[in-house]
């Protein structure tokens, strides 16, 4: 903890903040001190009691994500806080966990948008490289009725798998981009220069032209 305090830049916390993350420590440095503890399961939950975002950053890098059991993985969703620790607690354990698939149908389902997020972040996962199961028209359903009004964190989720279906999977992109249209979620967001939008037409257009040229 003492390390992670010494990391502590105002600057990058400044950063940070803006995007709802309550750090200041470069992501890089925290790998390096990662890459020096390997995995350690023991020290990982440690280090995720303390409620601190870095601290559970730093957990999450050196866990054993197939250790932890499923209500163990839950809980620690509905207490992750701050997006940064979300979303790396999603990609990096438990989409690795053998509890994904039963806690993708929970949380997908669930009244917390910051956790049915997650729900669809893995169905996003799932989307792309096991849709076998999947009812991908049926999914396409609720996203045209539902990500108008969604709340942020659970619109950006679902647009990433509407976004997704348009660019796996040629039969259903035609309609992925009209919803994509008619909604009109994230069509005005900033992109950086060299970036892609995450508005979906242009999105999917853009992503299926890539592989088209290779």
């Amino acid at each position: 903890m003492a390390e992670l305090d010494a990391l502590e830049d105002p600057r990058a916390r400044e950063v940070n903040e803006r995007h709802g993350d309550d750090h200041g420590v470069n992501l890089s440095k925290l790998r390096g001190i990662a890459k020096r503890l390997k995995t350690q399961q023991e020290l990982a939950r440690q280090l995720w009691q303390t409620e601190n975002t870095a601290a559970r950053l730093l957990a999450i890098l050196i866990c054993r994500p197939k250790a932890f059991d499923r209500d163990e993985l839950d809980a620690m969703l509905r207490a992750a806080r701050t997006p940064k620790v979300h979303d790396w607690l999603v990609n990096y354990v438990v989409k690795k966990s053998p509890h994904s698939e039963e806690l993708r149908l929970v949380w997908s389902a669930d009244p917390d948008p910051v956790v049915a997020s997650a729900g669809w972040a893995l169905t996003t996962e799932l989307v792309a490289k096991k849709p076998e199961g999947l009812d991908l028209a049926g999914l396409l359903d609720v996203i045209e009725a539902e990500m108008k009004e969604a709340p942020d964190r659970l619109q950006w989720a679902m647009n990433h798998c509407l976004a997704q279906i348009g660019i796996e999977h040629a039969e259903l992109r035609a309609r992925a981009i009209r919803i994509g249209e008619r909604l009109e979620v994230l069509k005005d967001y900033p992109t950086p220069p060299n970036c892609t939008s995450p508005f979906a037409p242009i999105w999917i257009t853009e992503i299926v032209r890539r592989r088209q040229d290779t």
